[in-house]
């Protein structure tokens, strides 16, 4: 007897089932592909301790690296309340606790399962070298409190320091190549190295110190002036030297007390001030600062009247007698008896370099016959009517003069930058978007010495073949349950 069509119907739908079923089986055993899941994000904290305050840094990169260097980018800063660390020298616990606020927000960023693999480190630079010259005990106090106050966090605390004057300008020339792409870049979907020949050279002016870096065509012939890094599998050989007490602040007090010692009265006339700028200044701003050596002492207690002259020429006198330049005779030396080997290349030049110039309107590469006469132009100008065309600038607006006079001889009469090479400095604040400073590249450097993290690896199916068979099961289930129902429903009958 023949199945009748209901039966019929049951018969496909099991059919149906039977071969979806077996589909769906040979599907799964069609070979998954290995995929790599994306590494972990680590981080790093590094706090800049400058002169006259102090920053947070927060980095991350990710974990499995380019050639064991990160491929690092900044996500938090901060800048901490209150002045430089070396501030704090009659007490030392306030240091640590400037820290505080920066810290709390750091650790509000990196999550707390990756806290305790994360470093922070803290570099003092210029303002804390003079402490130490200064008062050492003091100087190792204030490290000792914010050694506390990093140590007592979750954080992995590698240090505080004082970092060498030729660290800092080395890594400072590290974040600038590494910020233009000089080290890695991105290129058709994958790092590659860029071509040789592109890297630039780095002038960093702070407060009390001032640094030059880049890497020269010759041997470097004082091995105490030589830093070398290994970088995205690439060596690389620079010079790298700071003048201390050669920083903008430290030049203006420096210059005021040379110009007392040769004129000592109770009102000084100053050529570096415009002329009808009046001012009186404490005695001990000049008496405390290691920079400043007078024949003889200065009355802490006794104030100084200033009258400006705005004579450009006797200015450039008086900041020449800050340098020797004897030592340049004898070749390959800056000043002061520093060696420095023929300049090379492009030049950036940031941090107060950039403030000054870019002040004076002078960061368009214009010929260094034109930034001379600028310079000289504007320190002629009545203090009347320099107020006048900047309000609201009063802070700095006495100290531009003397402060593009300085960079200027440094730049030209010290580092050796004529009018046929002056055009390869390019004053910037910020390179892609990021301030330059040492701490990018310390933490560049840094990541050379974290492991790298190893991608998990996860097993999957190519999505042709998971969506294939998602399909065969939804049909299998589909025809059980059809079956079913006609088994229930209709065969009964």
């Amino acid at each position: 007897m023949r199945p009748s069509w209901k039966e019929r119907i049951f018969m496909v739908l099991l059919g149906v089932a039977t071969a979806s079923g077996l589909t769906v089986l040979v599907l799964i055993l069609v070979e998954a592909t290995s995929v790599l899941l994306p590494a972990e994000t680590k981080f790093g904290i590094v706090f800049d301790a400058g002169s006259s305050h102090t920053s947070l840094f927060v980095y991350q990169w990710p974990g499995n690296k380019e050639k064991d260097t990160g491929v690092v980018s900044q996500a938090l800063a901060c800048q901490a309340e209150g002045p430089g660390i070396s501030s704090y020298a009659s007490d030392p616990a306030r240091a640590g606790e400037s820290l505080r606020g920066c810290l709390e927000e750091a650790l509000a960023l990196v999550p707390a399962a990756r806290q305790g693999e994360t470093p922070v480190f803290l570099g003092a630079t210029a303002g804390m070298r003079l402490l130490r010259q200064k008062n050492n005990s003091q100087a190792r106090d204030i490290l000792t409190a914010v050694s506390q106050v990093l140590g007592q966090s979750p954080l992995d605390f590698w240090g505080a320091k004082v970092l060498t004057g030729q660290d800092e300008g080395a890594f400072s020339w590290i974040t600038v190549n590494y910020l233009l792409g000089r080290l890695i870049q991105y290129s058709s979907g994958q790092w590659i190295q860029p071509a040789e020949g592109t890297l630039v050279g780095a002038l960093d002016m702070g407060g009390a110190s001032t640094q030059i870096c880049f890497m020269p065509r010759g041997p470097i012939l004082d091995q105490s002036s030589q830093a070398t890094f290994h970088l995205y599998g690439t060596n690389y050989s620079v010079y790298t030297h700071s003048h201390l007490c050669f920083g903008r602040d430290q030049v203006l007090l420096r210059l005021l007390g040379g110009l007392l010692q040769s004129s000592p009265s109770a009102l000084l006339r100053h050529p570096c001030y415009h002329s009808g700028y009046r001012t009186t200044l404490p005695m001990a701003t000049l008496s405390e600062s290691p920079c400043v050596h007078t024949v003889t002492p200065l009355d802490p207690t006794q104030n100084l009247s200033v009258e400006g002259m705005g004579n450009p020429g006797a200015c450039v006198m008086a900041i020449r007698k800050l340098f020797n330049f004897s030592c340049q005779d004898q070749g390959d030396c800056a000043f002061n008896g520093a060696y420095q080997p023929p300049l090379q290349g492009q030049f950036y030049a940031f941090s107060n370099f950039y403030y000054t110039f870019h002040f004076l309107n002078l960061t368009s590469r214009q010929p260094l016959s034109t930034v001379n006469a600028s310079v000289w132009d504007f320190c002629q100008r009545p203090w009347r009517l320099v107020e006048a065309s900047y309000p609201g600038q009063e802070r700095w607006l006495p100290y531009y003069c003397a402060s593009g006079l300085y960079m200027l001889t440094l730049l030209r009469d010290g580092y050796g930058f004529q009018e046929e090479t002056w055009p390869s400095i390019e004053f910037q604040k910020q390179a892609s978007g990021t301030d330059i400073g040492w701490t990018l590249g310390y933490m560049l450097n840094l990541t050379g010495m974290i492991p790298a993290e190893v991608p998990a690896e996860w097993r999957a199916q190519n999505y042709k073949v998971w969506a294939a068979g998602v399909a065969f099961v939804v049909l299998t289930l589909v025809a059980i349950l059809g079956a079913a129902a006609v088994h229930l429903l209709w065969l009964q009958d």
